[in-house]
């Protein structure tokens, strides 16, 4: 299965929109494609079933947790995560991956920052927070783009076999500067 169209000069036009059971063979191809996905969720993804699986735990669309499969030409090829809604406080956590074949072409910044405008505008949420291993400053240069700033560093806060690795915080606040975006559609309804 193609993981999506070849690079252009210009922006390519990506659908947000809730993840259903015609992308399994979608999210098996991400996860083929990008090893280190396996490491960090708690179950492979290998096959129709396994794919159901996390497309249920970890994909799901409810009231504390919104995610978007990131689609090329109708074909998913990442997600961005927004999820621990919590009403009380008006907060949330954003997250993202992608295939290992997209990356570096500007699709999760560009969804996260679409996902991030939508929340602190239209979905009633203030602040948003996220985080990354700091041994991976791509998905530092994602937060910074799509309008996050550094709050701080956790040390040793996550493992990986048998590894610990530190991880940098961010955060993102309705009165920031909201950044603009191109050639996104996001479908917030599911």
């Amino acid at each position: 299965m193609p993981i999506g169209p070849p690079v252009t000069d210009t922006p390519q036009h990506i659908e947000l929109r809730p993840w259903r059971e015609s992308d399994v063979p979608a999210l098996i191809a991400i996860f083929a494609a990008s090893d280190d996905l396996s490491s960090q969720y708690p179950d492979p993804v290998t096959d129709a079933g396994s794919a159901r699986g996390c497309m249920d735990r970890m994909l799901g669309w409810d009231e504390r947790r919104r995610n978007f499969a990131i689609t090329l030409s109708g074909v998913a090829v990442g997600n961005i995560g927004l999820s621990t809604i919590e009403r009380r406080h008006s907060t949330g956590w954003i997250s993202y991956f992608s295939s290992g074949g997209v990356r570096g072409q500007g699709l999760v910044t560009r969804s996260t920052t679409a996902v991030a405008n939508w929340a602190l505008s239209d979905s009633g949420l203030f602040r948003l927070q996220l985080g990354h291993r700091a041994n991976n400053p791509a998905s530092g240069a994602v937060a910074l783009t799509a309008g996050f700033q550094i709050e701080g560093r956790e040390r040793q806060k996550l493992q990986y076999g048998d590894r610990r690795f530190d991880t940098v915080t961010y955060g993102r606040l309705a009165t920031d500067p909201a950044p603009a975006v191109e050639n996104v559609t996001l479908d917030a309804d599911g």
